[in-house]
């Protein structure tokens, strides 16, 4: 009986995960008539894909390719920038480091909110408005978040692997670069993951710093940019939610067990 319960839970729990997904796909194929004349959870008859032809037949995949130049011109930034702040603060020795790096950490306390107009600001007076150095430069060069990860599983590093390579003659950057980093893969795979999905659903300061101009327009801002108007086209909508969702599930099958192991890494470190 209590595997019953438990079996049961689990599929009551799966399906209310899936069902907005579901719901997605299903309103995605339908018209504007059959969106208003069928139950959300029923398919359209027959399906449609004018929706996605409209869609991609317009300046979407624009959009979308900029949202791809953004994840991985980020994520590149991310590993490499946060990989040598992270050495520095667990490895070399500096006055104040240990104060440095928790005051650099205690910023994760902050919302972003509240750095939203400052950054605008400072964009602002370098001319950086809607712009890629504008969309770029306030998230590339790392986040406390990832600096914090990669120092934690540095720190957790055998100290004489660096030692021993000294002792051949080895630099920091030596060290870092063929001693350290391989064994960081765990690591810097959590980031990456984190870093693609993180930047792949931002909203806010693409919304804010691009000013609605289309050289720069990323998918989410563009999905928001759906509902502006009288009569919502919601199956519009749900197609382009579609189509920015496809991306993020393909990583999830493709890369599930590096997800996983990134849920564990970041739960113990």
């Amino acid at each position: 009986m209590k595997r019953i319960l438990l079996y049961a839970t689990l599929v009551i729990g799966s399906i209310i995960s899936v069902f907005p997904y579901l719901l997605v796909v299903l309103t995605a194929f339908k018209t504007q008539t059959q969106l208003h004349s069928t139950q959300p959870w029923l398919p359209g008859n027959p399906p449609t894909t004018d929706n996605l032809a409209a869609l991609l037949g317009g300046e979407f995949p624009h959009y979308i390719l900029n949202t791809l130049l953004m994840t991985l011109a980020l994520t590149i930034g991310q590993l490499v920038f946060t990989t040598f702040a992270a050495y520095a603060f667990a490895r070399l020795r500096f006055r104040g480091r240990d104060v440095l790096f928790w005051v650099f950490v205690a910023t994760m306390m902050v919302p972003v909110a509240v750095t939203v107009i400052p950054l605008f600001l400072i964009m602002q007076k370098l001319g950086l408005i809607n712009t890629w150095g504008g969309l770029l430069v306030p998230y590339i060069l790392g986040t406390p978040y990832g600096i914090f990860l990669m120092r934690q599983f540095f720190r957790s590093l055998p100290a004489g692997l660096e030692e021993a390579a000294r002792i051949d003659g080895a630099g920091p950057l030596t060290i870092l670069v063929r001693v350290l980093l391989p064994l960081c893969k765990p690591a810097l795979g959590t980031l990456a993951i984190i870093t693609v999905i993180s930047s792949w659903n931002s909203f806010m300061w693409p919304l804010i710093i691009t000013g609605g101009g289309d050289e720069t327009k990323v998918i989410t801002v563009a999905l928001a940019a759906l509902k502006v108007g009288i009569g919502v086209d919601y199956s519009r909508i749900m197609a382009g939610g579609l189509i920015a969702l496809v991306p993020m599930v393909a990583i999830f099958i493709f890369f599930q067990r590096y997800i996983v192991r990134s849920v564990v890494l970041t739960g113990l470190k």
